[in-house]
């Protein structure tokens, strides 16, 4: 037979598109030739597909090889389509039975001894392969992490000559089972964390109600320490959160041959990333930091120091939960659900409000360095909590436990179950009629609240947020309904009044 068909995915975002690998032999001068739009790396394959086939022991056809990568409009990239070019030239050779062929796909690399090599967005390709009950043949290590995704078959091969042993029927490979979960490194504990009450308060609340949250205070008080510590207290993914997640990681490096379990991510770019690194894109759209951290947490550290136009460019997908990169040749969305974390100076000295160490800036200085962080932006943030310096005494003073991570966290899935049962979503994603109902607030509390909001100026969307984070705080407490003690709490985390502006 002169003509086979291998089905194989190509990757566009977090999908995987179907890609089916025509070849053709037909008579005249040895040539090899790939068509359908592919990129610079796919047009190199013929190359590696020729050394691994004759070092597999095959016999490479002598006559006109034609490869076409359907549908002819979708880009190619990378070395994925290696594996499936193999085996259509080896199908349309004779060398293998193309009915052994059409109930799977492939996936992979080749190396010019054979050798069958890791590529990302296997997450992805094993899902689409599910979902039209195909079993998709890839690299041994990458079929374990395909083999989480439910429903699905991974094959998993070292190398071509052991998959053609296989599919010629004269071997058998065992398809690939999720690696056992393991003892896996724990996050760092909250029980290092010294003093800081209110800050571990108000970790403990952002965590049960996945809300956003800003800390600041002069360096050196602990802001970073006590944010790396909130994956910790976060709720264990869930299996569905878990795949997502891994699918999104999936798309940049590739999966380990021991991932069994994903953690919630945690990101923490610098403050000169640029905007594309932190939205994502280039001319072949690439998921950026925001959509990296998605089911975890996105730490901002130095929030000022950022620029202008990456600060605003978070506020849709905080809102949204997605972002949608467009470029000329492509459009892509990508998942963003985050949980921010962002941590600031009152000056750029540092030091405004400090009672140990002596501001240096002017009032001007001190308005324009808060000003580079626009209104808009700060009013999506649902806590705003001071981390003060602690008095030497207190830093030396012989180590007393306190809670430890573990505490915390239990206390927290108990709150975001009572949240599930009732509302199926965390308490920071109900929308504005959802909450009123959820609130659902009587006579005393309601008087509490209009006084508040308008003796603090709170814009609408500060009203339902502060609503939400006191919607958390019952929660955690075991409260039926929100009470004036849950809602003072509440905002006093959204009083503007801490943030010292005395120089």
């Amino acid at each position: 037979m002169d003509l086979s068909v291998i089905f194989s995915r190509a990757l566009s975002g977090i999908e995987a598109p179907l890609v089916r690998v025509e070849t053709h032999l037909s008579n005249g001068l040895p040539a090899f030739n790939i068509v359908g739009l592919p990129e610079t790396a796919v047009r190199e394959s013929k190359d590696r597909v020729r050394s691994a086939i004759i070092n597999s022991h095959f016999d490479f056809p002598d006559r006109r090889i034609t490869v076409n990568l359907a549908p002819a409009d979708l880009p190619k990239e990378g070395g994925r389509f290696d594996l499936p070019i193999a085996l259509g030239i080896l199908s349309a050779s004779g060398q293998l039975p193309q009915e052994r062929l059409a109930a799977h796909e492939f996936l992979g690399e080749l190396a010019l001894d054979g050798g069958i090599r890791a590529v990302p967005g296997v997450i992805a390709a094993s899902t689409a392969a599910a979902a039209v009950k195909r079993a998709l043949v890839t690299e041994s290590g990458s079929a374990r992490g395909a083999a989480l995704v439910p429903d699905s078959q991974a094959i998993g091969a070292a190398d071509l000559l052991t998959l053609c042993a296989h599919l010629n029927g004269n071997e058998t490979i065992t398809p690939a089972q999720p690696q056992p979960a393991g003892d896996m490194e724990s996050y760092p504990d909250m029980r290092e964390v010294v003093g800081q009450a209110a800050a571990r308060r108000a970790l403990e609340i952002a965590a049960a109600g996945s809300h956003s949250l800003l800390f600041f205070g002069p360096p050196g008080t602990g802001k970073t320490l006590l944010a790396s510590r909130l994956p910790g207290i976060l709720p264990p993914l869930s299996s569905e959160e878990a795949l997502e997640c891994l699918a999104m990681a999936d798309t940049q490096t590739v999966v380990s041959a021991h991932t069994s379990r994903c953690r919630r991510p945690f990101r923490n770019p610098h403050h000169s990333a640029s905007p594309v690194a932190l939205a994502g894109g280039g001319s072949r759209p690439r998921p950026g930091e925001i959509s990296l951290a998605h089911g975890g947490v996105l730490f901002l550290d130095e929030l000022p120091e950022f620029s202008r136009q990456c600060l605003e460019m978070l506020r849709e997908p905080m809102e949204s939960g997605e972002i949608t990169v467009s470029r000329a040749r492509q459009k892509v969305t990508y998942p963003a659900r985050f949980q921010l974390i962002a941590a600031m100076n009152p000056c750029p000295c540092g030091y405004l409000g400090d009672t140990q160490t002596r501001c240096r800036c002017t009032p001007d200085q001190v308005q324009r360095y808060r000003g580079r962080i626009s209104g808009p932006f700060l009013d999506r943030l649902d806590m705003h909590v001071p981390v003060d310096r602690l008095p030497p005494a207190q830093l030396l003073a012989p180590a007393r436990n306190g809670e430890s991570s573990a505490t915390i966290q239990a206390r927290v899935i108990a709150s975001r179950q009572r949240q599930m049962q009732r509302q199926g979503c965390a308490n920071a994603l109900l929308s504005p009629q959802a909450l009123r109902e959820v609130a659902a607030l009587a006579r005393a509390e309601t008087t509490f609240m209009e006084a508040a909001a308008t003796r603090l100026q709170l814009s609408g969307r500060s009203v339902y947020r502060t609503l939400r984070v006191a919607r958390s705080i019952a929660d955690i407490a075991g409260a039926e309904r929100v009470e004036v003690s849950h809602l003072g709490e509440a905002l006093a985390y959204r009083n503007p009044d801490q943030m010292p502006t005395t120089v």
